[in-house]
């Protein structure tokens, strides 16, 4: 039988090579939801190919354009972010893929687990933000929840057959960007253009100024924390030019495991999809002659301080990470809008982090609450 699949942002990097995958085996996947904020053109050509049950557009102004293109279908269509949080508990809808970007994920996520859905998590800022409440909730429903993230996979993978065994260490790979190697008076002077200019990895907008800051790989060791069950400590990050190695597991007798592949998203996609089994792809595949040198770097920690910042709102824990999350969409935000520099975004961070209100042990409403307090205070601190 067929898998039916809700792709939450179906047209972001994500969704869209998701949808790859379902070409490469349409026996095996169904298109039963569908949804995005605002590409409504793109929403409609991908309903109108696939005929899912349901299509949600988040940007309600769109609504009409989406439902008249569609009319002549069966299509149901619906508006608004409450819609999209309603659509994953579907009782059709098998697996639920998380491609949605920022804070805006955390509640689609949590009604799909309570809904018993299986989760192909793309979205990691859910487990930033609330990632107690998220696995306890998976632990609960007999939920899996199945890592996207080239990095997560990786680790998922190596532990495969090794889930009795203690992990000693996770090492995240990063590719360090397209400002490897600078420094700050450098990164203070880098426009929007350079910083949207990812060697490796093709990603939105957000995803990949969070590369050129590293705060992509600190909300990643975050996800990872709860996700392998693992202390901060036992977290590294080590830079990875090539994007071969995509991560790596160290066991408690000194051995370590690794996952190889050329830098396409299409694969931790699928094997998300299709786990426990391996179906047959036509990816490019790695060639060890084509690398000849894979290298490894340690991160300045003094230039890129985003990533330190990660590990001190890990380290802190209760609602920290959630607003350091809210803050840096705040500030990845401004930088785009050319409202304030690159290194200013960790700034605006920080200072974030050293406002809001902290609290120990937050509820499920008390990341909302952060979450907007965080994005005013952050707001604020741009506007000066």
């Amino acid at each position: 039988m067929s898998k039916k699949i809700a792709i939450l942002g179906s047209t972001g990097s994500i969704g869209t090579q998701a949808l790859e995958v379902i070409d490469a085996h349409p026996e095996h996947f169904d298109v039963e939801v569908i949804t995005a904020n605002n590409s409504v053109d793109l929403l409609i050509e991908q309903a109108l190919k696939y005929d899912p049950n349901t299509v949600v557009i988040g940007n309600k102004d769109k609504y009409t354009q989406l439902s008249d293109a569609l009319a002549h279908t069966d299509v149901k269509v619906y508006a608004g972010e409450e819609a999209i949080a309603q659509v994953v508990q579907i009782s059709s809808i098998d697996v639920v893929l998380t491609a949605m970007v920022g804070f805006s994920g955390l509640q689609p996520t949590v009604n799909a687990i309570k809904a018993g859905k299986q989760i192909a998590l793309a979205n990691k800022e859910t487990l930033v933000v609330a990632g107690e409440i998220i696995t306890q909730l998976a632990l609960e429903n007999k939920v899996s929840i199945l890592p996207v993230d080239s990095e997560h996979s990786a680790i998922f993978q190596c532990l495969a057959g090794e889930f009795h065994n203690p992990i000693e260490k996770i090492i995240l790979t990063a590719s360090g960007g397209p400002f490897r190697g600078k420094k700050v008076d450098f990164l203070r002077k880098v426009t929007r253009c350079q910083a949207l200019n990812h060697p490796n990895w093709s990603m939105g907008d957000k995803i990949t100024i969070d590369s050129a800051s590293m705060m992509n790989k600190g909300l990643e060791a975050i996800e990872a924390k709860w996700l392998f069950n693992v202390k901060p400590d036992d977290i590294e990050i080590v830079v990875h030019p090539q994007s071969i190695v995509h991560s790596l597991v160290q066991f408690e007798d000194g051995s370590i495991k690794a996952q190889l592949g050329l830098p396409d998203m299409r694969l931790p996609i699928q094997y998300a999809m299709t786990f426990p089994e391996r179906f047959k792809s036509d990816f490019p595949r790695f060639n060890f002659m084509d690398y000849p040198q894979l290298t490894f770097e340690k991160v300045d920690v003094r230039v890129f301080r985003n990533l330190d910042l990660a590990y001190q709102a890990m380290k802190k824990g209760g609602n920290m990470p959630c607003i350091l999350n809210a803050a840096n969409e705040i500030a990845v935000d401004g930088f785009l809008k050319q409202k304030i520099g690159f290194v200013e975004m960790s700034d605006v961070i920080e200072q974030t982090m050293m406002k809001a209100t902290v609290i120990e042990h937050p509820a499920l409403d008390d990341y909302f609450q952060s979450n907007s307090e965080a994005r005013t205070i952050a707001e604020q601190i741009i506007k000066k």
